[in-house]
């Protein structure tokens, strides 16, 4: 079976928020993003940064992210600095423009590359190319195209797409963007529900009544599951093995939906795992 790691809901939490670092420990996110940039005030950044350093190791099997500071602001390489003995699963490079940007922030740490700029999105191959995993930064992108956000990301969707697009390409993860309206259940649930679409692996969060929803779009449903279950078993049988194509309820399967169907059996197996 497949190996996979779960990435359905990434949380973001202040590094400059004691009390929100300490409630994550208990939150069922799948991944824990610990944040130095946006999120913290720039006379909080060595305090935030000095607490992150503190609280890694402390959130169990989870997934622990950090993200930096760019390399071009003041803070940008202390954070890099000190994170290369705190060793968190993966470092978070904002604003990443090229392949360059990550070169440049190699210490031996797993990075994840921020795509938030136009000039990312002529590069975004080669930024796949040496990336852990690429997310979205919506909010960003949007001001740099001078652009206004719209119900349905119609003016984002060549951006969504190509960046899955390129994170496939080179066999790495893809996450979502933040859906920026907290109380709104339904545009939250809407927008997971495209992402998926999209081929998403999992959702930036920013408040922790984001999570359950995130954690259920992004994994496969039980009909999905029992899907995935015929196909593995149909090609499993004697008569079938040796077959590219078959059909299977009166529709034509091939031997690559049974790949997908083992990736999807993979990360049921490992959510259940995890009891989540």
């Amino acid at each position: 079976m497949q190996q996979v790691r779960i990435r359905r809901s990434v949380l973001f939490m202040p590094g400059s928020n004691l009390r929100a670092i300490e409630k994550a420990r208990d939150l069922p996110c799948d991944v824990v993003a610990l944040d130095l940039e946006d999120s913290v005030a720039p006379d909080a950044k060595n305090q935030a940064r000095d607490a992150i350093c503190a609280a890694l190791g402390t959130f169990g099997p989870r997934e622990v992210v950090v993200r930096i500071n760019a390399l071009s602001t003041p803070w940008g390489r202390e954070d890099l600095a000190r994170l290369q003995t705190a060793s968190p699963d993966a470092i978070l490079l904002p604003k990443v423009n090229s392949a360059a940007d990550l070169a440049a922030a190699q210490i031996g740490i797993p990075l994840w590359a921020m795509i938030e700029t136009c000039r990312a999105m002529p590069n975004i191959g080669g930024i796949a190319a040496l990336a852990a995993v690429l997310v979205i930064g919506s909010n960003d992108l949007l001001n740099d195209m001078r652009a206004t956000a719209l119900p349905r990301r119609e003016n984002l969707q060549p951006v969504l797409a190509q960046t899955v697009i390129a994170a496939r390409a080179y066999g790495i993860d893809v996450i979502d963007g933040t859906y920026n309206a907290i109380g709104d259940e339904a545009g939250f649930a809407a927008e997971c529900a495209q992402g998926r679409a999209f081929g998403f692996d999992g959702k930036t969060l920013i408040h922790p009544s984001q999570i359950e929803a995130a954690n259920r779009f992004f994994a496969p449903g039980p009909e999905q599951v029992a899907g995935a279950r015929a196909i593995v078993a149909a090609f499993e049988r004697p008569e079938n093995r040796d077959k590219g194509v078959i059909a299977l309820d009166g529709q034509m399967v091939e031997r690559l939906h049974a790949q997908g169907a083992m990736r999807i059996l993979a990360m049921a197996d490992a959510i259940a795992a995890r009891g989540a």
